[in-house]
């Protein structure tokens, strides 16, 4: 889907003068700046150009009805006609296409401005979350090479149910049962997984389990997480000003959020000095809080931890001493073949030189879940 070349050439001189009038870019506004600028258009034409002006002024351009797609996770843009899309299995080629890689740069710069953001060559990234909770990232040339990149993450207008989960293969037929036992067990626990397993999605769905008598606060970078349920506080990351003023950190909030009386007290993403944060709060009667974290395997979270934790000066001993009391469970996804699924549950132990190691409790199979050395542990604790 490109845009014809009349269109093209008026699109500069359209935006601009609804721009200066301050007008919105309604079908009708749009039609008349486009008779203004062009005499010669019939009836026809100006319809068919004001409808494909309108898709780059308003909302996400082109590349909006991919976004409106229901089972649409990822829509990502590397150049003119390289724009890809994930409707949960795997990544596809898109049949939408941009004019040149300004189109592109302009439409990222407009979604950033839309989230309160700055996007140009003196800051050629941004990371934000636009007004619909869509998560956005683009990076500008010359820091991406040959074209603008844009990347969208669709957050879902609600999580997915266990039912649904299992059905899509995420969750093997006793998995269900299993995670609403240990989510009312108050176990603390991390989703675990690379970038793009569904960690949010899970977590999302796990947190609509708690009872509706407790109360949820949520510390996150981006606000993505949308649990269904009636008692939720969230708070969320700000970038520093222009100046570099004004930015609030993860761990800051982390540390607000425990003066707010919580029931559950959830990190959206571990991945700074805030894991140490966390691991303390879950050891001062926080039971139940969970978080997610990037991690290859399940064996490497307690490493993952530890080269957080030093970033927050904690030394090795004491990070595993926090570890061993504060977290219960590892909830580790992966992705297979473009799918996502609930690979393996481990539970903590600790060796005789004081150092965590994790231990696989149950494996993924289609039949359910095959126990491990690690099921007399979690099975306890349920």
């Amino acid at each position: 889907m490109t845009l014809t070349r009349p269109a093209a050439d008026l699109l500069d001189k359209v935006r601009a003068q609804l721009a200066e009038a301050g007008d919105d870019p309604t079908p009708h506004r749009v039609a008349a700046v486009l008779r203004e600028q062009s005499r010669l258009l019939g009836d026809h034409d100006v319809l068919a150009e004001s409808r494909e002006l309108r898709s780059e002024l308003v909302g996400a351009g082109p590349l909006q009805p991919l976004l409106a797609e229901a089972d649409v996770t990822d829509v990502l843009v590397n150049g003119p006609d390289a724009v890809w899309v994930d409707r949960g299995r795997g990544l596809h080629r898109a049949g939408v296409r941009f004019r040149d890689t300004t189109a592109i740069r302009r439409l990222a710069q407009r979604l950033a401005a839309t989230a309160g953001r700055r996007l140009d060559d003196a800051r050629p990234w941004v990371d934000a979350r636009l007004p619909d909770g869509t998560r956005m990232h683009a990076v500008l040339p010359p820091l991406a090479v040959g074209s603008p990149c844009l990347s969208l993450r669709v957050v879902r207008p609600r999580p997915l149910t266990l039912d649904e989960l299992t059905s899509a293969g995420t969750l093997p037929p006793d998995g269900a049962e299993l995670l609403r036992r240990l989510v009312h067990a108050r176990l603390s626990y991390l989703v675990t997984g690379g970038t793009g397993s569904g960690k949010s999605t899970l977590l999302a769905t796990l947190l609509g389990l708690v009872p509706a008598d407790e109360r949820i606060v949520l510390v996150e970078d981006s606000a993505e997480l949308r649990p269904t349920h009636p008692h939720v506080v969230g708070l969320e990351t700000r970038p520093a000003n222009q100046e570099g003023a004004g930015g609030i950190a993860l761990d800051q909030l982390l540390r607000q959020a425990l003066r707010m009386r919580p029931d559950r007290l959830v990190v959206g993403e571990v991945r700074g000095p805030e894991a140490v944060t966390l691991l303390t709060a879950l050891n001062t009667g926080h039971d139940g809080g969970c978080g997610t974290l990037h991690a290859g395997a399940a064996q490497d979270v307690p490493a993952r931890l530890e080269a957080l934790g030093a970033m927050a000066g904690l030394p090795r001993a004491a990070l595993h001493s926090q570890l061993a009391a504060a977290l219960s469970v590892i909830l580790h996804l992966v992705r297979v073949r473009g799918s996502r699924r609930l690979a393996e549950v481990h539970v903590l132990e600790r060796d005789a030189d004081g150092l965590v190691r994790t231990v696989p409790a149950l494996r993924w199979t289609e039949r359910g879940f095959l126990r491990d050395r690690g099921w007399a542990a979690l099975g306890g604790a349920l």
